[in-house]
């Protein structure tokens, strides 16, 4: 498809040392764009651009320190001339149990770096180079945003604080910028491991498609999200989860035929 073409254009994709930040930037440097791959260390982030085949290049930026971002926002502009993308994907999940059991200390490193960091560069992005020329972010949300589930209520209530925010930033920000999110299931990540690790066949057998998600499969929809292809979308959450929010598929498929 013709509009999936991003040559020319340029993304910072923070968080992007493995896994689904990793598979976005991999993504949009196959789709003709140049990527900025941030992490919290420099070694980290030009290993990570070492991995993507394209024009790549790491920026060791932690997504909640302000003067590391400013710095990397400088310096895409100065490199490549333009800031067109920006995938807010850097993510943390410090409190694992009940919420009234976490500590202040887990509940600002939550919410700091899975909400107000979307914040921070999405200002960044806008005030430097979108806000005149136009742009597109992408957030990645969670479907834990969207239901809730034992132990990681805190994180979930992050994600879907940046459901709202994306829907916030795509009115505030129109129509210059479009602004969506996506809201990955259970995908192979070192973050989501343990959803999945100790028991994927059980989590893949209960899910419509039958397999837990790969970082490339969210990377496809960012890709599209981005492009001229879904230049009439705003202020949408793209689920991405394999039919995991539709329920339980077994007893669907243990009663295939009934009633035929």
């Amino acid at each position: 498809m013709a509009g999936l073409d991003l040559t020319g254009r340029t993304a910072v994709v923070t968080g992007a040392s493995r896994g689904i930040g990793l598979a976005i930037a991999q993504a949009i440097a196959e789709a003709g764009g140049n990527v900025v791959l941030t992490s919290r260390s420099q070694e980290a982030a030009d290993a990570a651009a070492a991995q993507v085949k394209g024009t790549a290049v790491g920026v060791g930026a932690h997504a909640v320190d302000e003067e590391a971002a400013q710095r990397c926002v400088e310096l895409t502009l100065e490199r490549f001339g333009s800031l067109d993308i920006l995938v807010n994907n850097a993510g943390t999940n410090p409190a694992f149990g009940p919420v009234i059991d976490q500590d202040h200390g887990r509940f600002a490193k939550t919410f700091d770096v899975n909400l107000w960091a979307p914040v921070l560069w999405t200002g960044l992005a806008t005030r430097t180079w979108m806000g005149e020329h136009g742009g597109a972010v992408v957030n990645t949300a969670s479907v834990g945003g969207m239901a809730s589930e034992a132990n990681i209520g805190l994180y979930n209530a992050s994600k879907a604080a940046l459901i709202h925010l994306t829907k916030q930033l795509a009115l505030e920000l129109s129509p210059k910028v479009r602004v969506n999110a996506v809201a990955p299931g259970v995908v192979r990540t070192k973050l989501a491991e343990a959803l999945w690790k100790e028991h994927e066949e059980a989590v893949s057998a209960s899910m419509a498609l039958g397999r837990i998600g790969e970082p490339a499969d969210i990377a496809s929809a960012v890709a599209f999200l981005v492009s001229d292809a879904a230049s009439w979308i705003t202020g949408e959450t793209m689920v991405i989860d394999g039919g995991q929010l539709l329920g339980d598929a077994l007893p669907f498929r243990r009663g295939a035929g009934i009633g035929v």
